[in-house]
C-alpha cells in the first residue's frame, strides 16, 4: 500500500526526483527511483524507531526544571508563559512528546542521509575515474598507434577493470550500450559523456568527439590529452598537499595539544573534587582513539592514491585441431592430484627455505607468527601475575607486559614492511630511467626483446637483478609479454602493473613502441616526482608528531613526578574546604598516574599511525613511527620516572 502510494507520488511530481535519478544513473546504483525511494523510506522508518527508543530512555530521567529564581532570562516584561513550561507537566507526557520528536528527527534524518548517498557515490566514483584517466588515455593511444578502430580500444580497457579501475567501468557502458542496445560507437560515447559523474572524463569523451566528426588525428589527440592530464596532476598534487596541511594542523591542534590542556584541567579538579578519573578516563580511552580513527579515515578519504590493483589468470582451452578427438583416461585424475601435492609441498618448502622472502613478500604473513606468540606471552603474564587486591598494582604490572605484546606483533610487521617498501620503492624509482632506455633502443630499429638483452648489461641498481630474470625467462622460452607480466607479479605494485599493461599492449599492437615507452617514461617520472614533493612537504608535519608528542609526554611526566605527589601529600585535616580538597584525597595516586601513562601511550600509538598516513599515505607505514613512540613511553614511565 505504501509503496504503491510512493510511485505515485514519484509519477505526479517526476521533478522532484531529477537529480536523484541522475545521481543514481552516475554512480551506478542499479535500481528504479521508485525502488530507491522506498528503501530510503524503510530505512528512515528504522531510523526513526531506533531515535524514539533512545529518545524515550533519555527522558524517563528527564524533568523540566522550574523557572523561579534567576534562572534563564528574566522576564521584565511579565510575560505568562505556557503551563508546559511551569514544570507541573507529568514526565510521561514529558516522554511521548520526546519520543515523538525523536522518532520525526531518526526519520528526517535516515531519508535525508539516504537522499544524499547517491550523490556521495557520484563523487567518490568521480575521484576514482580522474585517478586513473590518464592512464587509460595512454591506453587508448598504445592501441591506436597500432591501428586498432574505436570499440576494439574500448573493448580491451573495459576487460581491464583489475588495472584501471572505474574508467573501465565507465566505458563499459560503451561496450552494453554497443552491443546489447545497437548503438553506434559516437551515440554511444555521446550517452557515456551525459550519465559519466566525471567532468573530466566528460570533456575528454566530447573532445574526442569532435575529432571524429571533424575527421581529426586521433593519435596526436591523444598524445597530447595524455601529457595535458600529467601536468593537471601537478596541480591537484598541490591541492591535496594544502587540504593534508590543514588536516594535519588540525589534529596536532584538536588530539595533541587540546588532550594535554584537558588532562591538566582535569587533573586541577581531582584536587578540588571533581569527578575528574571519570572524565580523564574518557577523554584517555574514548577521545582519543576515536577521534584519531577519524582523523585516519578523513586522510584516507582525501588522499590521492593509487588504486590497488590485481592481475587475474586466465585458462584457455585449447583447440587448434578441433578435428582430433581428444579421449580422456581415467588414470590421468591421479596424476593430477599429485601434481596440486606437489605445488603444495614446494611452496612450504620454499617458505622453509626461504622464510624472510615470504615475510618482505607479504608483510602480512608476520602475524601468523606474531600474533599467537603475543597471545601466548600475555597469556603467562595473566597466569604469572597474582591477583593483587588492589586493582591499580595489578593494572600497574599488567598494563606493561600489554604494551610488550603490541610491540611483538608491531616491530616484525614495521621492520619488513620497510624492508619491502624501499626495494619496491627503489626499483618504481629506476623505472622511467628503464623505460627511457627502451625507447631509445626502439628508436634505432631494435624490438623490445632485442632491448632487453642489451640492457642486462646496464647498471639500474635494483632493477638489474629483475632485467636479468626477465632475459632469463625469455631465454628459457617466455615471450616477452609473459616475462613482463611475471616482473609485475614479483613486484606487484599499481604503478608496475599499470606500466607493464601499457608496454605488454602496445608490443602486441607494433614493434615500433618508442613514442609509447617515452609517454610511459614521463608518467612514471611524474608519479616518483609528486611522490617524493609529498614525501618532502609532510616530514615537516611527521616532524611536528614527534616534537608534540615529546611535549605531551614531558608534560605528563612533570604532572606525574612533581605535581600528583604534592597533591597527595597535602593536609587537609584544618582547612575549612575539607570538602572540597580531601575528596582528593580520596582518589589514589596511582589511578592518576596510570590514566595519564595510557593517554601517552595512546597518543604514541596513534600519532605514529597518522604520521605514517600523511607522508607515506599508508597506515602500515606508521607502524614504525608508532613503535618508536610506544618503546619511547614504556622507557620514559618505567626507567627514567622513577
Amino acid at each position: 500500500m505504501l509503496r504503491n502510494y510512493i510511485s505515485q507520488w514519484i509519477k505526479r511530481d517526476p521533478v522532484r526526483f531529477t537529480s536523484l535519478h541522475a545521481d543514481m544513473i552516475s554512480a551506478r546504483i542499479g535500481m528504479t527511483t521508485e525502488q530507491y525511494v522506498w528503501r530510503a523510506v524503510q530505512v528512515s522508518l528504522l531510523a526513526g524507531i531506533a531515535f524514539a527508543a533512545l529518545g524515550f530512555v533519555a527522558s524517563l530521567s528527564f524533568t523540566l526544571p522550574s523557572l523561579e529564581g534567576r534562572i534563564g532570562i528574566t522576564n521584565v516584561f511579565g510575560l505568562q508563559l505556557p503551563a508546559f513550561f511551569s514544570g507541573q507537566v507529568p514526565a510521561f507526557v514529558i516522554a511521548v512528546a520526546v519520543l515523538v520528536f525523536s522518532f520525526a528527527i531518526g526519520m528526517y534524518l535516515g531519508y535525508a542521509l539516504l537522499m544524499r548517498l547517491p550523490g556521495i557515490e557520484k563523487t567518490n566514483r568521480a575521484i576514482k575515474i580522474n585517478l586513473t584517466l590518464h592512464n587509460a588515455v595512454a591506453y587508448m593511444y598504445a592501441m591506436r598507434k597500432g591501428g586498432a578502430q574505436l570499440m576494439p580500444i574500448f573493448q580491451s580497457i573495459s576487460e581491464r577493470a583489475d588495472i584501471y579501475g572505474e574508467v573501465a567501468l565507465e566505458f563499459r557502458q560503451i561496450v552494453r550500450d554497443a552491443d546489447f542496445f545497437g548503438y553506434d560507437v559516437v551515440t554511444a560515447i555521446r550517452h557515456l559523456s551525459e550519465t559519466t559523474p566525471s567532468e573530466k572524463l566528460k570533456l575528454f569523451l566530447e573532445d574526442l568527439l569532435s575529432i571524429i566528426d571533424g575527421g581529426g588525428d586521433m593519435g596526436e589527440f591523444l598524445s597530447m590529452r595524455v601529457r595535458m592530464y600529467q601536468e593537471e596532476a601537478r596541480f591537484e598534487q598541490k591541492q591535496f598537499l594544502n587540504v593534508l596541511s590543514l588536516v594535519a594542523e588540525g589534529y596536532v591542534t584538536l588530539f595533541v595539544a587540546g588532550p594535554l590542556f584537558l588532562i591538566i584541567i582535569m587533573v586541577v579538579m581531582g584536587m578540588t573534587g571533581g569527578t575528574a578519573v571519570l572524565q580523564l578516563s574518557l577523554v584517555t580511552y574514548a577521545i582519543l582513539p576515536i577521534g584519531s580513527l577519524i582523523f585516519i579515515v578523513l586522510i584516507d578519504l582525501i588522499s590521492i592514491k593509487a588504486e590497488k590493483t590485481e592481475r587475474y589468470t586466465t585458462i584457455k582451452w585449447l583447440h587448434a585441431y578441433p578435428d582430433i578427438t581428444i579421449v580422456k583416461k581415467e588414470d590421468e585424475a591421479h596424476q593430477f592430484e599429485q601434481l596440486k601435492k606437489y605445488d603444495r609441498i614446494r611452496t612450504i618448502a620454499d617458505h622453509i627455505r626461504h622464510p624472510l622472502e615470504s615475510f618482505i613478500t607479504n608483510v602480512d604473513h608476520t602475524l601468523y607468527i606474531t600474533v599467537p606468540i603475543a597471545i601466548l606471552y600475555i597469556t603467562s603474564v595473566f597466569l604469572r601475575v597474582p591477583l593483587y587486591r588492589d586493582v591499580d598494582v595489578y593494572l600497574g604490572v599488567v598494563d606493561d607486559h600489554i604494551v610488550l605484546a603490541l610491540l611483538i606483533i608491531l616491530i616484525p610487521y614495521a621492520i619488513f614492511y620497510e624492508i619491502w617498501s624501499r626495494k619496491v620503492l627503489g626499483i618504481q624509482s629506476l623505472v622511467p630511467d628503464f623505460l627511457e632506455r627502451l625507447s631509445g633502443i626502439n628508436q634505432v630499429g631494435l624490438t623490445i626483446a632485442q632491448a632487453i638483452a642489451i640492457m642486462v648489461n646496464t647498471n639500474l641498481g635494483l632493477l638489474s637483478y629483475e632485467i636479468r630474470r626477465i632475459k632469463r625467462d625469455m631465454d628459457w622460452g617466455a615471450n616477452f609479454t609473459e616475462a613482463l607480466v611475471r616482473f609485475e607479479q614479483r613486484v606487484s605494485t599499481p604503478a608496475i602493473a599499470r606500466t607493464v599493461t601499457l608496454i605488454t599492449k602496445a608490443s602486441e599492437m607494433s614493434g615500433q613502441i618508442s613514442e609509447v615507452l617515452s609517454i610511459a617514461s614521463s608518467d612514471a617520472k611524474m608519479s616518483e616526482a609528486l611522490k617524493k614533493e609529498r614525501l618532502t612537504e609532510m616530514f615537516i608535519y611527521t616532524a611536528i608528531v614527534y616534537l608534540s608528542f615529546f611535549v605531551f609526554l614531558f608534560v605528563v611526566a612533570v604532572l606525574t613526578m612533581q605535581f600528583l605527589p604534592i597533591l597527595a601529600d597535602i593536609d587537609t585535616q584544618g582547612l575549612s574546604t575539607a570538602g572540597s580538597i580531601s575528596s582528593f584525597g580520596s582518589i589514589p595516586l596511582a589511578t592518576f598516574a596510570r590514566i595519564l601513562y595510557h593517554a601517552c601511550l595512546m597518543q604514541a600509538l596513534f600519532s605514529g599511525l597518522i604520521a605514517g598516513q600523511m607522508g607515506e599515505s599508508s597506515v602500515a607505514a606508521g607502524v614504525k613511527h608508532s613503535c618508536v613512540l610506544l618503546i619511547i613511553a614504556l622507557v620514559t614511565f618505567n626507567f627514567v620516572l622513577i
